[in-house]
């Protein structure tokens, strides 16, 4: 696995395009995200159809291929220097056929950032675009317009990248395997659940040869996490993975020792109570970049910015 190109870091002035790839948004929760990003300097533009909700599925922000257009116009658009996802909940993977992802990857490669259901995005950028995105907190959730720490870090990794090379926790903790030393790979991963349903897919990567795998999860079932470990276990998924580091399992049954069961045979050091993902607060991880799991000091140092 090889580190994906970066895009630029933003500056003040940038436009920027915030878009609805699965859930329904908060109307009120979008305008407190969206005077945050301005508040930046950047020029943030809403996109079309956020505050869609079908008609007949009332979980979806709007039609699959009125979501697929949003996304696919703002990241194909050279005005364009950042894509933000408003929320998560479900959607992504039902209009992932409708992108032209041959479109997407000629063009400029530009910031992209969201977590939970848009994890099966952040594996279609790196497999059918190859640009490194942000495991990021997103505009209209609580995490990002309630907590300042959250959502200074997602600033700082923007417009200064450069000061944030070295992602840890108070709460981090190797949990299994930390005796191998530091190991270096690229990142890659999200919510569980997304993961695990994009095996097999166009989007999605037939192992993690070389990576390091971020895991997190949300209002989860101790034996629901156990299936998704052992299917990727069983498909060869895991295979060559270098490093596991796990963010929040916010309203989650205890999963450590979980992981531990299914994924300690691997031998790679695991890394637990990381705060990233879903949570009243959470830090910005890039995905697709080169970095260094210490299982000694539970850091993960990457190697260049997240952003050129």
């Amino acid at each position: 696995m090889q580190a994906l190109t970066r895009p630029r870091k933003l500056t003040a002035g940038d436009r920027v395009v915030v878009v609805a790839p699965s859930g329904p948004v908060d109307k009120d929760l979008l305008d407190t995200g969206c005077e945050i990003l301005r508040g930046w300097g950047l020029d943030v533009t809403i996109a079309p159809h956020v505050t869609d909700q079908h008609e007949r599925v009332p979980y979806l922000a709007g039609t699959d291929e009125a979501r697929a257009a949003d996304l696919q116009q703002a990241w194909c658009d050279p005005s364009v220097a950042g894509v933000f996802c408003a929320r998560g909940g479900y959607g992504a993977q039902r209009m992932m056929d409708l992108l032209d992802w041959s479109a997407m990857a000629a063009a400029e490669p530009k910031v992209f950032a969201g977590f939970s259901d848009i994890t099966a995005l952040h594996e279609a950028f790196a497999n059918c675009v190859g640009v490194s995105t942000l495991h990021a907190p997103m505009v209209a959730v609580d995490s990002f317009v309630q907590d300042g720490p959250t959502a200074e870090h997602l600033r700082r990794t923007l417009f200064e990248p450069e000061t944030v090379l070295t992602l840890g926790a108070p709460t981090a903790r190797t949990i299994a395997n930390g005796d191998t030393g530091p190991v270096t790979g690229v990142t890659v991963g999200g919510c569980v659940s997304l993961l695990t349903s994009e095996l097999a897919t166009p989007t999605g990567r037939p192992n993690l040869d070389g990576g390091i795998l971020l895991l997190e999860q949300v209002g989860e079932k101790a034996y629901r996490l156990d299936r998704d470990l052992t299917h990727m276990l069983r498909t060869g998924w895991l295979d060559g993975v270098v490093g596991i580091v796990l963010g929040s399992w916010h309203d989650c049954e205890p999963m450590d020792g979980v992981v531990v069961d299914r994924l300690g045979d691997l031998g790679v050091p695991i890394v637990a109570r990381f705060g990233f993902g879903h949570g009243p607060s959470t830090q910005t991880v890039p995905l697709g970049v080169s970095a260094t799991l210490d299982p000694g000091a539970a850091t993960l140092t990457l190697d260049e910015p997240a952003l050129a």
